[in-house]
């Protein structure tokens, strides 16, 4: 069995999160939650910097009671750091983050407090996963839970290079509904920007960003990757589980072909 650290953005209460660690807990793994104290979504990689951070052991809480859980004022990207520096005393097996209610494909990941948290265990070299039920309606995530239950013992046969970093979404479905399990690539997601202008009470403005899906575009195929690898956007739309696989490093290394060379100081 393993020793799993759980974080989130959705906050520690949230029934993503409780039900995630809860079913690791009960199938034998030595699991510890430390989520923030609040929704953060969409914070990114963010950390706290110009304020403390304080943090609580949940003692009488909503996890099971093999759970250690703690609720943490930071980001998720905080949560993880306090967790290995402050909480665990040995290094976990796997970052886990989620189950995030809403899907993080595309570009979504690049926003994602989901993401990042479950990034920051890489940085650290551990092994980690960040799970997202592609659904904001849906409330059902015992299906995705029993998934982490059958991936991480999976990944953790496999001799990686490197610690691994992967965004698996879960189709809104029965168990029994979904179509199957595919890697796949990182898709393009584009949308309309709106600020939408309202008054307080006080007569004073103040705008609400709205963001409105327009288009899911298909991402060029990466010369690295054979061309039947589909893009989650395409997988998760089929029925399936995605897997995508990411990295931190975002150097563009066909930009640098253009740029290399190149006298920027010639006149």
């Amino acid at each position: 069995m393993s020793n799993i650290l759980i974080s989130n953005d959705d906050g520690i209460f949230s029934l993503g999160v409780r039900t995630l660690a809860n079913t690791l807990a009960r199938a034998g793994h030595q699991v510890t939650v430390v989520c923030p104290d609040r929704e953060r979504s969409a914070t990114g990689h963010g950390l706290t910097l110009h304020q403390p951070i304080r943090a609580k052991e949940e003692v009488d809480s909503v996890f099971d009671d093999n759970v250690v859980a703690w609720s943490c004022s930071g980001t998720p990207a905080d949560c993880v750091k306090f967790a290995l520096s402050a909480v665990l005393k040995t290094r976990p097996d796997f970052v886990c983050s989620g189950i995030n209610h809403g899907p993080n494909l595309g570009t979504d990941v690049l926003y994602s407090g989901t993401v990042s948290a479950a990034m920051e265990g890489v940085l650290e070299g551990i092994p980690s996963v960040a799970f997202s039920l592609a659904s904001f309606s849906n409330f059902e995530f015992q299906p995705a839970a029993d998934f982490a239950l059958r991936l991480l013992p999976a990944l953790a046969k496999i001799d990686f290079p490197q610690a691994p970093l992967m965004s698996v979404n879960i189709p809104p479905l029965k168990t029994s509904e979904i179509a199957g399990v595919l890697v796949t690539r990182q898709g393009l997601r584009r949308y309309i920007e709106k600020f939408e202008k309202r008054l307080d009470p006080r007569g004073k403005s103040y705008y609400w960003l709205e963001g409105e899906i327009i288009e899911d575009i298909e991402q060029p195929e990466d010369i690295n990757l054979p061309p039947h690898i589909l893009t989650d956007f395409q997988a998760i739309s089929d029925r399936y589980i995605t897997i995508t696989p990411l990295q931190y490093n975002l150097t563009d290394a066909v930009i640098v072909k253009h740029l290399y060379g190149q006298d920027f100081f010639k006149q």
